[in-house]
């Protein structure tokens, strides 16, 4: 039988308790690293609908990632029976704009079934819209796509970005975010800021629609509120304006995103904005040893706090944090992966309890070479999935547009790729027509009146697309469609296109293998063998005895589709394997043993957070980091690091002075190691030597 709503409140400690408890008014819960913070979410909302006789549907739950909503979705699911939770939203901030936007259409005067460009859409615009001024590198578009967003979050529209420019590039920058919008209008399509932009732009300028919202959502709860931007942050503080009934749950300790436009300081305006703002405290942790938290409450001492907290917990001092002091680089990931092998046979514990931590990707290629000899199995997380990639990407588009001719965002994405000299103000002209004509751009491009709208040789470029597209279909409904598929392909000469725009000819070989592969794992798809039950299939819904039928194309590629979003949304690889991720990516996850590498100066800080004077933030990833050990942690640094090609002499990070000196075991150092300590690993050393040979 399932514990009630009151039961489970008083398993929650008292500070929890009282968190659950304030619905009354606005409410901040500083919930320390390993708190249970999502544990009085969940109860909250659980409590609000069974307790409180709120309707689950006038409750909106945001965070920043789909896993974090869903782990919260099916945690207040099985709180909430039957049509308790109906209509409750429980979402990232990006779905809850994206489902403002679905429902203001008219109000934002966007049509129904506009595109959403990725990143990767997004910058193909750029691309062509910044090459119409000067041939331009990719470096200069990620600058000009980084200021947009920035812009965007910031909520500085076009006009405004262009008046305040105060240089050349950020003029320049400014006119192609100006034609960049006007675009995206065009084609009826928004990228992804815009899911928060655009929403909040309404909610202030329009008090109708405010007032609609307002009345649909009685209760909000943010989670991660320190990763809030300018705009996330009014989007709540519009919507919760009137009633003031909300809890955000944040910890200031772990804001690690400056970078993506995170905003610690929210946390202050929400008190100068609320002056009603109840703080709750949670400081008592559930993950960690006594002196893990000890070291990581010494570090995070030396950042300003608008509130301070201590961490504390239960569960003893546990072991002393260990400080590894290496001759290179290489004797590092040496010493790291062997300790791992060794402690996993003396520890009987499983692969996946050990993590390694660093701060920059390129840290783990040594790492990763030792591992493979040790022949120890390991996963890094954060790698390029298989659908993300560009070239795949592009290839989808085509399917997409095969299957579906009004699919406007795959129609834009491949119109011009490979290159057809089909330009930006062709297509803005074009999607005008369209908009007019209320049809899709691949309709328009077939209509006698697209002639009194552009000239001759631009309406002559896209009925060449077009006519490709129709005889590609032609072939596919008449015969094989995977051979009229790979013909497609082979005749718009993609290949080369990818030869030319490649790196090096063995990257461009290797994204068109890429293209081959997705293209014979359709063609398995449409002739599943039943007694097949691999991975790729096992999403599929018809896999009973009708799966011997041929699938239509149409169908096969719909579950790529399909299959395409199931992957951007997998669940955590829960596989046997060591975890290698950056400490960025550390955050929300917890390891029985942490190793934390690259202690150093200029490498954590980072040399340009010194540079730049924003060392607090690295302090904060430095203590993201500590704080993901819940049994052991091992900090490890080099002496020396080959940096281009030369050795360089390495200075310990200034983290490693403000952690208590008294729970360091330090090796390596003679200056700060324990003559008799040392002995004893020695003794430790060749005892789990002999242990290992017999």
């Amino acid at each position: 039988m399932k514990p009630s709503i009151a039961q489970r409140i008083r398993g929650l400690n008292p500070s929890q308790q009282e968190a659950v408890h304030a619905i009354d008014g606005p409410c901040l819960v500083l919930a320390g690293a390993g708190s249970g913070k999502t544990s009085v979410i969940t109860t909250k909302i659980a409590y609000l609908v069974k307790e409180c006789g709120m309707s689950a549907r006038r409750i909106a739950a945001v965070t920043f990632t789909n896993k974090a909503a869903r782990e919260m979705k099916e945690r207040v699911g099985s709180m909430l029976v039957g049509k308790e939770g109906h209509g409750l939203t429980v979402s990232t901030f990006h779905t809850l704009g994206l489902n403002i936007i679905r429902g203001e259409l008219k109000a934002l005067g966007y049509k129904p079934g506009f595109s959403l460009f990725d990143p990767e859409d997004a910058k193909a615009l750029l691309r062509d819209l910044m090459n119409k001024d000067a041939q331009v590198d990719a470096e200069a578009i990620n600058a000009v796509q980084g200021q947009i967003s920035q812009w965007k979050n910031d909520l500085v529209l076009p006009g405004e970005a262009l008046s305040h420019a105060a240089d050349d590039d950020a003029h320049f920058a400014a006119r192609v975010y100006e034609a960049y919008v006007r675009h995206l209008r065009a084609y009826n399509a928004v990228d992804f800021d815009d899911l928060i932009l655009l929403p909040v732009v309404l909610l202030r300028d329009s008090p109708e629609v405010l007032a609609r919202w307002q009345r649909k959502i009685h209760y909000m709860l943010v989670d991660e509120y320190q990763d809030t931007n300018v705009s996330q942050y009014l989007l709540v503080k519009l919507l919760m304006a009137d009633r003031q009934t909300f809890t955000v749950v944040g910890d200031d300790d772990q804001s690690i995103y400056a970078w993506r436009g995170a905003r610690p300081e929210n946390l202050i305006t929400l008190g100068e904005d609320f002056p009603r703002l109840k703080v709750i405290k949670l400081e008592q942790n559930y993950r960690s040893t006594g002196t893990i938290l000890r070291a990581a409450n010494a570090l995070i001492a030396h950042n300003p706090h608008v509130y301070e907290k201590t961490l504390w917990s239960q569960m003893g001092d546990g072991a002393a944090i260990r400080v590894v002091v290496n001759r290179h680089e290489e004797a590092e990931a040496e010493r790291v992966a062997s300790e791992i092998l060794t402690r996993r046979i003396k520890e009987s514990a499983a692969w996946r309890d050990f993590a390694v931590l660093y701060r920059g990707n390129f840290q783990a290629r040594l790492l990763e070479l030792k591992l493979q000899h040790y022949q120890i199995p390991y996963k890094i997380s954060g790698g390029t999935s298989f659908f993300s990639r560009g070239e795949i990407k592009d290839a989808m588009a085509y399917l997409r547009l095969l299957i579906n001719p009004a699919d406007d965002n795959a129609f834009l994405r491949i119109v011009n790729v490979p290159r057809r000299e089909i330009g930006p103000s062709t297509l803005e002209k074009l999607a005008n027509y369209a908009t007019e004509r209320g049809t899709a751009l691949f309709a328009a491009c077939h209509e006698m009146g697209l002639e009194q709208h552009l000239p001759e040789r631009a309406v002559e470029r896209l009925t060449r697309f077009t006519q490709f597209i129709d005889g590609a279909r032609r072939r596919m409904d008449s015969g094989d469609a995977i051979a009229a598929i790979r013909q497609m392909m082979t005749e718009m000469d993609y290949e080369a296109w990818l030869y030319q725009n490649a790196s090096a000819p063995t990257v461009a070989e290797r994204r068109m293998g890429n293209v081959w592969i997705l293209i014979d794992q359709l063609e398995k798809s449409l002739n599943r063998d039943p007694e097949d039950n691999s991975p790729e299939d096992s999403n599929s819904e018809d896999t009973d005895s009708t799966a011997t039928e041929t699938d239509s194309v149409d169908a096969a590629i719909s579950r790529l589709v399909l299959r395409d979003i199931l992957e951007q949304q997998a669940e955590e690889d829960d596989s046997d394997r060591v975890q290698l991720l950056t400490m960025h990516a550390s955050k929300g996850l917890e390891f029985p043993h942490v190793y934390l590498m690259g202690l150093e100066e200029d490498l954590l800080p980072h040399r340009n957070a010194v540079e730049n004077g924003s060392v607090e933030e690295e302090r904060r990833l430095a203590y993201v980091g500590i704080t993901r050990a819940r049994r052991t942690l091992t900090l490890t640094l080099a002496r020396q690091r080959k940096t281009y090609g030369e050795l360089s002499d390495c200075t310990p990070s200034r983290f490693l002075d403000e952690l208590p000196a008294e729970d360091l075991d330090w090796e390596g150092r003679p200056d700060k190691e324990d003559p008799e300590k040392k002995q004893a690993r020695g003794q430790s050393a060749l005892a789990d030597l002999r242990s290992l040979i017999n």
